[in-house]
């Protein structure tokens, strides 16, 4: 089942804070008091991507504990407490 299609849309005529491009729907309800940080899908994208590549990744030998896969990178420094709860990208994902 396609989600995108139970999103409600919600129609307006905002402007995108990052590159000034009309926004006129959005899959949420934009709080007007942050109006101003608005951004349009393209600038979303290209945030988004940036803030991927900018993210350190930590070099390991874990176990996924759903399927028990191999992990070897992560986006953050497990607690070697709470290994157990660890999920490769595959399992993330579902």
């Amino acid at each position: 089942m396609d989600t995108q299609q139970n999103n409600q849309m919600f129609e307006g005529n905002w402007k995108c804070s990052g590159c000034g491009a009309a926004i006129t729907k959005l899959p949420f309800q934009p709080d007007p008091a942050r109006e101003g940080e608005l951004l349009c899908i393209d600038c979303h994208r290209s945030k988004r991507e940036q803030t991927q590549k900018d993210r350190p990744m930590f070099e390991g030998n874990w176990t996924c504990s759903r399927c028990g896969g191999q992990i070897t990178k992560l986006p953050f420094d497990p607690d070697p407490t709470r290994l157990d709860g660890l999920v490769c990208r595959d399992c993330f994902k579902k």
